[in-house]
């Protein structure tokens, strides 16, 4: 099927409304015999005449009438559709539900700041946290989610990216735990310790383990889960030591949770970590995506813990 030549509706809309093919070559500013070509065009693609001699004027044929206001709107639509966006962004209206893929630690640590400050600014804006079983761009190319909130994994070259805080890991353990007393922690009495790992992968080891391999040194995992929560109720009710992000335990502080545990800095050397967040193209000047944008890195540098 062959696709019909829309920029002849730029040469319909002033043909209809001039009703001559001088005047719509004027306001065009094409040459009388160049829009006369058009008009055989646009004569050919609609199977109607469209203008007509009557005397010595011209005159619309009842389907020229008939399309004149709607190849006026369509046109200017179009040209709407093709211009860029103009339209000041109205808070206090603003009905929309906004899908942010991040993983649990992140919701219980920041998930109450972010909805009280979209609440406060945009009443009637919904935020959606949707799990995040692994690492993949695939949510944002087929627009399920509209940010993609974590640690940059597998993300295609086209995807967008801010950072929002730096943070680093921690190991945590219950109050009364043997490591508590110990005026320093070294690498030899972190190995020696059970661990408890939370992953979503499933995949233990990481660069904690990679960091006391160059050491000589090999922990004992004794159990996997798939939150730091989890993490931390083990390490709550048992000897095993858990490794958290320092901002999940800021969050923690907050909360009062926090004086259960005894935290310390790990005894090796690992790289710290850069959460950001993410999100395609498509919606890089969309006015209520770039707010909630906003929104987000000024909530999380504000009231984050970094490092």
């Amino acid at each position: 099927m062959t696709e019909p030549d829309l920029n002849l509706l730029i040469a319909l809309a002033p043909l209809l409304a001039e009703r001559s093919v001088a005047g719509a070559a004027r306001r065009l500013g094409l040459s009388a015999s160049a829009m006369s070509r058009t008009l055989g065009r646009l004569r050919e693609a609609t199977g109607d005449p469209l203008l007509v001699r009557a005397g010595r004027n011209m005159v619309l044929t009842p389907y020229a009438e008939e399309i004149r206001e709607r190849t006026h709107h369509i046109l200017a639509e179009a040209r709407a559709v093709l211009s860029p966006s103009k339209a000041e962004l109205d808070l206090t209206t603003l009905d929309r539900t906004f899908t942010l893929r991040a993983n649990d630690g992140f919701v219980e640590a920041f998930g109450a700041a972010l909805i009280a400050a979209a609440v406060k600014a945009a009443p009637r804006v919904r935020l959606r946290f949707a799990p995040k079983p692994e690492k993949s761009d695939r949510p944002l190319r087929e627009g399920l989610v509209d940010l993609e909130i974590g640690v940059l994994g597998e993300m295609g070259p086209e995807i967008r990216l801010q950072a929002l805080f730096r943070d680093r890991f921690i190991g945590v353990v219950r109050k009364g735990h043997t490591l508590e007393n110990r005026r320093e922690i070294t690498a030899q009495d972190y190995a020696a310790c059970d661990h408890v790992v939370a992953t979503r992968s499933g995949k233990a080891s990481g660069p904690v383990d990679e960091a006391l391999a160059e050491l000589g040194l090999q922990r004992n995992i004794a159990a996997v889960v798939s939150s730091f929560h989890s993490a931390l109720a083990v390490a709550r009710g048992s000897d095993l030591v858990a490794l958290v992000p320092a901002s999940f335990l800021n969050y923690l502080s907050e909360e009062g949770t926090a004086a259960s545990f005894y935290a310390f800095e790990l005894p090796v050397k690992t790289q710290s970590i850069t959460v950001s967040q993410m999100w395609h193209p498509r919606s890089e000047v969309d006015s209520a995506h770039r707010w909630l944008r906003q929104l987000v890195h000024a909530t999380l540098v504000n009231g984050s813990a970094t490092t």
